[in-house]
């Protein structure tokens, strides 16, 4: 394995790389992923997913939006919604011992649910965040990134996901709770995929081919490690994400 096999510990920090022009901008070094757990359909996510905008912009944070689709039902299908992700909201809800979902509902770091709306609440989980990876991206010409993240064998194995996201979308809603509002959502989840491991006593380096990944509608991508309990999501143990 190469230098990501060195047993090194460092402090995790944010930095932005400036690159050229027609290049992808990278951020390295979040303190707490916050998923949002929303649907348009229901009318309280207004409030949870404008929230989630406002931390979106803080250089701790990556801000993910996952629409779901178990509020359609009631007369407005969620633009955005994809099946996978209320079946994420629910393994959380299983590794939890739970036995409902909800929405709006903020997940921080794989451990800590709060109602997405409660700013109060969520601000105390992102304080008690702590990243336990410094996950490192770092740019391939203009058409990959490289993930790298050390090992550290005080930590057990876990899964590499890209998380490709929109920016930003503007929706009028015509039916169900929210009819008649033009909303506005950011941080939008397109895909979620797993392309591969890290390993504790070895880490891991994987390169991320840009187009395969974002494909035409994503501006960027979270890059998260996160171990899991079984076939259930685990804790996130770090995590960053790029821009193109």
């Amino acid at each position: 394995m190469n230098n990501l096999s060195l047993r090194l510990r460092f402090a995790l920090s944010f930095c932005l790389l400036a690159l050229p022009a027609g290049a992808i901008e990278i951020r390295s070094g979040a303190d707490a992923v916050i998923e949002l757990f929303t649907s348009q359909g229901c009318s309280r996510c207004p409030d949870a997913d404008r929230l989630l905008a406002q931390l979106g912009e803080r250089e701790e944070v990556i801000a993910l939006a996952y629409h779901i689709d178990y509020w359609d039902y009631i007369g407005w299908e969620d633009t955005f919604a994809l099946p996978a992700n209320t079946e994420l909201q629910k393994g959380y809800a299983q590794s939890w011992g739970k036995n409902r979902i909800y929405t709006p509902q903020m997940i921080i770091n794989g451990q800590t649910a709060v109602v997405g709306s409660d700013a109060v609440e969520a601000e105390n989980a992102i304080a008690q965040a702590v990243p336990l990876l410094p996950v490192n991206l770092r740019a391939n010409g203009a058409d990959a990134v490289v993930f790298s993240a050390p090992a550290d064998e005080t930590l057990s194995s876990a899964i590499v996901w890209v998380v490709p996201y929109r920016e930003r979308a503007e929706v009028t809603i015509e039916r169900g709770e929210n009819s008649g509002q033009a909303l506005s959502y950011t941080h939008i989840v397109v895909s979620r995929q797993a392309i591969g491991m890290w390993d504790p006593s070895e880490g891991a380096e994987i390169t991320i081919p840009l187009e395969e990944v974002l494909g035409p509608n994503s501006d960027g991508a979270a890059v998260i490690v996160q171990e899991k309990d079984g076939a259930l999501p685990g804790r996130i143990l770090g995590a960053s994400l790029f821009l193109r």
